[in-house]
């Protein structure tokens, strides 16, 4: 029986969160393209340290697609609390020693994905040791993305680009996962270090231009302060445009309330809700899909993995596509 291949891009809790509500759908087959880009916290420090390439954006999406036990995936998540070891991912460090094992990343993750049993395949976007770089509108430019996610204090200076400090080739595997798709699911996640970095691999954007599937953005729930302040959902789609070399064919939106506490406690920190201007997108011709339940009832304004996983697949079973 044919099954529905779905191809999803992006990297941290974003790219989590839309795998994990899509792994028990035994219809579908999955591939996430993962962001290679991360230079902050454990993952910065491995990379530092010992030569490698970012583990955490790789090993969350593991974790998503694994079919283990619970309290592996738990395990796999870990981060140690006291010293030596405070900060440290088990997970991370155990994808390392799989490394040095081995003799490679490749060959560590192939091995991973087998121990944690996962649904689907996780490819890194490339395998190039790259940092990402943004050029504000003043002409300062600042590398990686440890520090374009966190901005210094004081008044935020918009992003005029970004960039990569080199040339970075696509992994092939990732091409061929473009290609092959049936629907490409852009995940949540902060614009230029999460999303962005995927789509200025080389490769990328012509693999998408090219690509016959449907393209689906999952549209961020709050504006980011650093990143993107101001922008409304068509800012978003057209900075995707811009170094994805084609616009999405349909945004999924939560369109239900946010807790006035927790757009409070947002707004404190200079994020805003993301403003669905509907003219303005349909303009582009990118198709709305309303959803008024796809954020999770936590203390924190993200997108619940099981609602989002039911809208796409409702979204992909659309007759509308055809």
């Amino acid at each position: 029986m044919s099954t529905t291949i779905v191809t999803v891009i992006g990297g941290g809790t974003g790219s989590f969160n839309v795998l994990s509500g899509l792994r028990d759908y035994s219809e579908l087959t999955i591939r996430s393209i993962v962001s290679m880009m991360d230079s902050g916290g454990d993952s910065g420090r491995l990379r530092d340290e010992f030569g490698v390439l970012p583990p955490g954006d790789v090993r969350r999406c593991l974790v998503a697609l694994s079919g283990e036990s619970q309290l592996l995936r738990e395990l796999f998540s870990h981060r140690f609390a006291d010293p030596p070891l405070a900060g440290r991912n088990f997970g991370n460090l155990f994808l390392l020693a799989l490394t040095q094992v081995l003799g490679s990343q490749k060959e560590a993750l192939d091995a991973i994905s087998r121990i944690l049993k996962i649904r689907g395949r996780v490819i890194p976007v490339t395998w190039d040791d790259c940092h990402i770089c943004a050029e504000l509108a003043d002409g300062t430019t600042i590398v990686g993305e440890a520090n374009i996610d966190v901005p210094k204090p004081g008044p935020s200076i918009p992003i005029e680009r970004v960039f990569l400090d080199r040339d970075a080739k696509a992994n092939d595997e990732a091409l061929e996962a473009i290609a092959e798709s049936d629907f490409i699911v852009l995940a949540p996640g902060d614009l230029y270090t999460s999303t962005i970095p995927n789509l200025i691999v080389q490769g990328v954007s012509e693999a998408l231009t090219e690509a016959r599937a449907p393209l689906i953005y999952v549209l961020n729930l709050m504006t980011k302060y650093g990143e993107t302040m101001g922008y409304s959902a068509s800012h978003h789609v057209e900075r995707i445009r811009h170094y994805g070399g084609r616009v999405p064919d349909a945004v999924l939106v939560h369109d239900g309330p946010i807790p006035a506490h927790l757009l409070a406690r947002y707004e404190s920190d200079e994020a805003h809700r993301v403003e669905v201007d509907r003219l303005r997108l349909e303009e582009l011709g990118v198709r709305i899909i309303r959803s008024a339940e796809l954020m999770s009832a936590t203390s924190l304004v993200r997108h619940d993995p099981q609602r989002v996983g039911e809208a796409l697949v409702d979204l992909f079973g659309s007759t509308s596509w055809i």
